[in-house]
């Protein structure tokens, strides 16, 4: 792992913080509980990340005399122990969290705007697009995960240029299914089938030219929503997805063989290459016609908008937590592909699953971390199953669920 010298780092450090003085200052004015320079910083971090924040934390200290403390949570619920223990002065200067939730805890006033200057260069831009809400940046992005297609390239050697034509192939095949996604017997799995969605031109929200999302406009239910509502039934009919086949059930008919093509995410990778399948992965062709964008997932680091000392939890998070060295520390207990692209390149040199997954997170769309996407999954998810199952008019059950989704938005 490349080593980056503490001395550069605190250079950059002193630069970037006086750029930023203005915005950490304003939050510590709102907590009205600033303490001065000394005030030890404190991130709330799952049990897994934490020995990877620990060296970088120990460098923060020897540059600053700030001492930082790493606090283990339960990541089940820490975002909601968050949105409440902020407001309290009892939260964290900084949590870890995905993006998803960058909505709510807007919402909720418990994050602070972050300016990342010049560092936001070194990011993908997806993943810096994953961190802003409403025009601001609000954490610093540290892996991307999405899903992708894994190709058992015994039964099929070459990689299909369409969703049809990796059907066809995996009918050929000879193998009992042609096609593996796991999905819920209770929502079905908006989530894995997005990138099939998109193909078509179909996605929930629309998007502002800044490549965030518009929660006025619900665009679910639109004309390319229906054809791929259409498509869904017609798969469901030929067997291409099978509503009672689960993620666990997926996951160990491909290992058994039973199938040349698995839609999943780098998570199941272990488990392939364990049981000593030669695989490929692959973007998801398009059945639609578009290029299938699959949800990307970004993890970060959030300011709290209460921080003691936002000044040195601003520098830990922009100028200590953005370096090389610490996104692969991250990466190296997670697995997950960084988000920092001088990281992700040196991890993709050494493991050609993080350079594959990499690439196609690369084309990906940032999962909404607007509040109005907690009113859209269920819906979504059981119209899918709806028509997966062959139950019902493709346009009618998705028109409903659009209505539907528009009413709980709406309240």
């Amino acid at each position: 792992m490349k080593q980056i010298p503490r001395r550069i780092a605190a250079g950059a450090a002193i630069a970037t913080v006086g750029a930023l003085a203005f915005t950490s200052c304003a939050a510590s004015d709102d907590a009205g509980e600033s303490k001065g320079e000394s005030t030890p910083i404190t991130v709330w971090v799952d049990i897994e990340r934490k020995p990877a924040l620990e060296d970088v934390a120990a460098g923060f200290t020897e540059d600053t005399g700030i001492d930082v403390k790493l606090v283990t949570k339960d990541f089940a619920t820490v975002d909601q122990d968050f949105i409440s223990q902020v407001p309290t002065g009892k939260g964290p200067d900084i949590i870890v969290s995905p993006h998803d939730k960058l909505g709510a805890y807007v919402a909720a006033g418990v994050v602070a705007p972050l300016e990342l200057g010049d560092v936001a260069d070194g990011f993908a831009e997806s993943a810096v697009q994953a961190m802003t809400y409403e025009g601001a940046v609000y954490g610093v992005p540290y892996s991307i995960e999405n899903v992708a297609l894994v190709r058992n390239t015994a039964l099929a050697p070459e990689p299909s240029g369409t969703f049809d034509e990796l059907i066809a192939a995996g009918k050929a095949a000879g193998t009992e299914y042609p096609f593996l996604l796991g999905l819920s017997p209770e929502q079905g799995d908006p989530y894995h089938l997005y990138p099939l969605q998109t193909s078509f031109g179909s996605q929930v929200f629309a998007q502002n030219d800044d490549g965030s999302y518009d929660p006025s406009k619900l665009v679910i239910g639109d004309e390319a929503g229906i054809a791929f509502a259409t498509a869904l039934k017609q798969w469901g009919a030929d067997g291409v997805l099978n509503a009672n086949i689960d993620g666990d059930k997926a996951r160990e008919f491909f290992i058994d063989g039973k199938s040349p093509y698995y839609l999943t995410g780098p998570w199941n990778i272990p488990a392939i290459a364990e049981a000593g399948i030669d695989y490929a992965i692959d973007p998801v062709p398009s059945a639609g016609g578009q290029e299938a964008k699959p949800f990307i997932g970004v993890n970060g680091f959030f300011l709290s908008s209460k921080s003691g000392n936002a000044l040195a939890a601003t520098n830990f998070i922009v100028n200590y937590l953005s370096t090389e060295d610490a996104q692969l520390s991250l990466y190296e207990v997670g697995g997950r592909p960084p988000a920092l692209t001088a990281a992700y390149e040196t991890a993709a040199a050494e493991d050609p699953d993080v350079e594959a997954f990499g690439a196609i997170g690369q084309t990906g769309a940032p999962m909404p971390a607007i509040p109005e996407m907690g009113a859209v999954w269920s819906d979504w998810g059981n119209a899918e199953l709806q028509l997966i199952k062959g139950e019902g008019d493709p346009a009618e059950v998705w028109t409903t669920a659009a209505k539907n989704i528009e009413a709980k938005i709406a309240g």
